[in-house]
This record gives C-alpha cells, sequence and structure tokens, in this order.
C-alpha cells in the first residue's frame, strides 16, 4: 500500500491498478483516494463507473477508447465484475492496447492469481491485496481515527473496542462514530464508554462465552447466551458457532505442536492473527482429548434436535452447564 500512497503523493500513475481482498474498508478508502486524484479536474465528464457480474466488456472497451473531455485522462473503475475468478480473455487481450489517456482501477474480493487477467494487471500496473490487518495495526489505527476527531482513547479502551467488534474495519468505523458522538463533553474515550455503547460482534460475544466455559465460570457463560438470545440469534446457530470454535481450538493445538508460529496458523486457518492470539489462550486451558469430546457432545445435541428429542434452546444450556461446571 505504501506504493499506492506514493502515487497518490507525486501523480506517477500506473495505467492500471487493481484492489483485492477482503478488508473493504481498506479497499473503498483506497478506491476513493485514487479516483479523486486521478481526476481533480472534470471528473463527470471523464469518470465510469460499471459493477458487478453483468458487465459488457464492449461497453468498458468502447469507454477506454474515448478521449477524455478537457482532460489529461479518463477513469474508469470496475468493481465485483468477477473477472478475476472465471477469467475475461478479451479484456485481458485487450489492456496491452490500452490508450495512455485511460486508467483503469479495478476493485475485486476474489482473484485468482494464475489467472491471465491477474498476471496481464500486474505485468502493466499495479495490485494491492487488502488483507485484514493484524492487532497492532489496528489499535493504532483506532487511535488515530479518533485523533481525527479532537478525541483521545486509552489502550484499554482501545483494546476492549477491537474485543467487542471484531477486526472489521468497517465495523469499527461505524463503532468509533458512534463512541465519538457518546462522547461529546469529554476529550478521553474510556473503556467504560466502549462498554456502554459499543456493540457485540456475535464471534466475540462466542468467543467470551468460551472464554467463560474454559474458566468454569457458568454464570457469565449462560449470560452471554441468553443475551445472544435476546438478539435473536437462533439456539442452534449458536450451537454451529460454539462447535466450529471448539473444531478451531483444537486444529490451533496441532498447528502449534507443529511448531507454527501465530502467523502461519493464521494462514492455515484462514482467519485474523488477531483471532489465533485467543485460540492459543483458549486452547491452553484443554487436552485434545477433553476438546473432541466436546465436539462429540456438541454433534450429539445437534442430532437429537433435529429429530425432535430435545428442545433447542435447552440443548445449548446443556452444553453451557454440562461444561463450565467445576
Amino acid at each position: 500500500m505504501k506504493k499506492l500512497q506514493e502515487d497518490i503523493k507525486t501523480g506517477n500513475w500506473e495505467r492500471m491498478y487493481l484492489l483485492f481482498g477482503e478488508e473493504e474498508y481498506l479497499k473503498k478508502q483506497y478506491r476513493n483516494r485514487l479516483a479523486e486524484a486521478l481526476l481533480p479536474e472534470q471528473k463527470e465528464m471523464n469518470y465510469s463507473y460499471y459493477e458487478g457480474k453483468d458487465i459488457s466488456v464492449g461497453a468498458v472497451i468502447d469507454t477506454a477508447e474515448t478521449l477524455p473531455f478537457f482532460a489529461d485522462s479518463r477513469l474508469i473503475v470496475i468493481e465485483n465484475s468477477g473477472w478475476f475468478k472465471k477469467g475475461e480473455s478479451r479484456l485481458t487481450d485487450y489492456l496491452q492496447e490500452l490508450p495512455d489517456t485511460t486508467r483503469i482501477l479495478f476493485v475485486e474480493r476474489e482473484v485468482d492469481k494464475r489467472g491471465r487477467l491477474y498476471k496481464a494487471v500486474t505485468k502493466l500496473g499495479y495490485s494491492a491485496e487488502m488483507k485484514r490487518q493484524e492487532e497492532g495495526t489496528l489499535l493504532r489505527w483506532v487511535e488515530s481515527r479518533i485523533r481525527q476527531d479532537g478525541k483521545t482513547i486509552s489502550k484499554d479502551a482501545a483494546y476492549r473496542l477491537l474485543e467487542r467488534s471484531g477486526s472489521n474495519m468497517e465495523n469499527l468505523e461505524k463503532e468509533i462514530e458512534k463512541l465519538i458522538c457518546y462522547r461529546l463533553d469529554g476529550a478521553e474515550i474510556t473503556k467504560a464508554d466502549v462498554e456502554a455503547i459499543t456493540t457485540w460482534n456475535m464471534e466475540e460475544k462466542v468467543f467470551s462465552m468460551i472464554e467463560a466455559v474454559a474458566s468454569k465460570n457458568r454464570r457469565k457463560a449462560l449470560d452471554y447466551y441468553y443475551e445472544l438470545l435476546a438478539l435473536k440469534e437462533p439456539p442452534m446457530k449458536i450451537l454451529n458457532l460454539l462447535n466450529s470454535q471448539f473444531r478451531r481450538l483444537l486444529e490451533t493445538i496441532a498447528l502449534k505442536q507443529r511448531g507454527l508460529d501465530k502467523g502461519q496458523i493464521a494462514k492455515e486457518l484462514g482467519v485474523h492473527p488477531y483471532a489465533v492470539s485467543k485460540y492459543i489462550q483458549q486452547g491452553s486451558r484443554y487436552k485434545k482429548e477433553e476438546i473432541r469430546r466436546i465436539l462429540e457432545e456438541g454433534a450429539d445435541l445437534e442430532e437429537r434436535v433435529k429429530t425432535g428429542r430435545i428442545a433447542d434452546r435447552m440443548s445449548v444450556e446443556l452444553f453451557v452447564v454440562k461444561y463450565s461446571s467445576p
């Protein structure tokens, strides 16, 4: 991303850019910044936007061939086309002939790095993967974002915000806006403010529920369960998430025993490194055999609910009570 920042600062543009990855917030931020910097004048006349799976390649090529109006260049933004997964040979061949007066900005969630289109864009321009950010980066970003509104946030409060709201930057941005409005009369956002006003991310609440179960804190574990029910979350969805999280704990223990570090474990599991820290912490409270028994119990309860032998709400209560009992 340093390359993108440098291009925006200097105005030395590539012929095309590709922004891809799961962090939607960063993709939107850089899409907007690039568009503003590339077209400081006559934007309406020289800006074209295409979105979705049904974009006409012919229409894109026709637009690319059109000379800019009272400006040095025109910009075409193509978002969520799916072309980088399924391939688009006609456009791939055309990119070699793209006029110097046209810039193309692709924004995609998934790409196939083995595909011709990805290789062509990378060769002729620049591609940047927008990954979920690590915990340290997110903490610095939260502090910086809040300073923009003339406020500060304590380290404990920033960490608690991540615990409650997760690592998705779009979710965090919404929670930060709520905190700033809530703290209109104060300079510092505290941990108490975060507790009072922010919304629990469901997976984070399940994390906390498992932590309470592992700590043998039955009351706290049941409180988390009832809070999820109050939020209209179906009991079976909660049970599936619990099973999924325990399965991740088991996988984390196995990968750690193989000598993998936190970053390698995150890559193997396809999760954020921030989540791996919690898996490692929670996994240290269990033996492998114990987690296997828990998973067997979860599968058995699910089967009993489906066959009508037990009510769904009661099944999760029994699960929580059994494994959080001292």
